[in-house]
């Protein structure tokens, strides 16, 4: 009876484990034709791991990309800043250059107005009239030079000490000699500036400029355009007597037709007055082109060059057809003033 039992007992286990086995079987049958979903779950995993996510280190890592951005727009900043900077220092550097250019092409139109000024001690007022002629030759475009001549001094005069400090190219020429007539003492200066010229053969348009005249600016333009002989009115003015006196040519434009005369009632005399020292300017190459201009001896003939201004008055006054009216539009317009004080 007890053999039975544990016989059933045995056959119950063994059927319930075949019906497990033939269980799972069946399941893991059914399994193998299902679709896997391994690689989606992996990609879901390395979707997941690209993901951002949380962690300590990801701010210093952001602050040190910003810090170098920074950087790099900084470094760009003033790369850019340096090229802008070198770029107009290129375009202003141009712009002198091309300023300087265009002043020297004008200096090189322009001529050479050479200016002679005697002096003498007998003049008290010399330093203040020396000064003030100065300032004016100043305001005259270049170029420009200033021939002052005195007399010799053993100690240095005050001629030398204002010709430094005027800022004018100048030439300072002494003499030795002593006179007691005033204007021939004038007259020996005058023509030691025209030797000195005619030596070393300067260039350009002479005037000469007493201590006691005063200019319109616009004069020092009109003498630049003088060929060969130059001539204009000159208004005498005294400090004693209240009238104006007008020496000079009568224009009409720049053609000369004839000089004003000191005696009105003087017409039968066909010969011109003597002109005023300031009242005519000429072409310096009169003084070393002998054949030119008619002279017969050179610089080296003391004795030619002392006559050297009786010489530019006679030129002046017998080529009357080659003189031209200062102002060209108007020569009869008064530029200069001879004020005696």
């Amino acid at each position: 009876m007890v053999s039975l039992e544990r016989s059933k007992k045995k056959a119950h286990l063994w059927k319930k484990a075949a019906l497990h086995f033939l269980l799972c079987f069946v399941m893991g049958f059914f399994t193998g034709f299902a679709p896997t979903s391994k690689a989606s779950i992996f990609s879901g995993q390395a979707t997941m791991s690209l993901s951002p996510t949380y962690s300590p280190q990801a701010q210093p890592v952001e602050a040190f990309h910003q810090e170098k951005m920074q950087s790099f727009n900084r470094s760009l900043l003033v790369e850019t800043e340096q090229a802008e900077e070198e770029h107009n220092h290129k375009a202003s550097k141009e712009m002198i250059l091309e300023e300087e250019k265009e002043e020297v092409e004008e200096l090189d139109i322009r001529r050479l107005v050479i200016i002679i000024t005697p002096t003498s001690t007998r003049n008290k007022l010399r330093g203040v009239l020396l000064r003030r002629l100065a300032s004016t030759l100043k305001l005259v475009a270049q170029p420009l030079l200033w021939i002052v001549v005195e007399q010799q001094s053993k100690e240095e005069s005050e001629v030398s000490e204002i010709l430094r400090k005027t800022g004018i190219m100048y030439r300072h020429v002494v003499f030795k000699e002593n006179f007691t007539d005033a204007g021939s003492e004038m007259d020996h200066q005058r023509n030691i500036a025209l030797n000195h010229i005619e030596h070393h053969r300067l260039s350009g348009i002479v005037h000469f400029a007493g201590l006691s005249n005063i200019y319109d600016l616009g004069f020092f333009e009109g003498i630049r355009a003088i060929e060969g002989f130059g001539t204009w009115p000159i208004a005498k003015l005294s400090a004693n007597k209240q009238k104006v006196v007008i020496e000079g040519p009568i224009c009409d434009s720049s053609e000369v037709l004839g000089w004003h005369l000191k005696k009105m009632n003087n017409l039968t005399d066909a010969t011109p007055p003597p002109l005023h020292i300031s009242s005519f300017a000429f072409n310096s190459s009169i003084l070393w082109d002998p054949e030119r201009w008619g002279r017969t001896s050179s610089v080296q003939d003391s004795s030619q060059a002392c006559n050297s201004l009786g010489f530019v008055r006679k030129e002046v006054l017998e080529e009357e057809a080659k003189l031209k009216g200062i102002p060209t539009e108007d020569c009869s317009k008064v530029l200069l003033w001879d004020l005696k004080i």
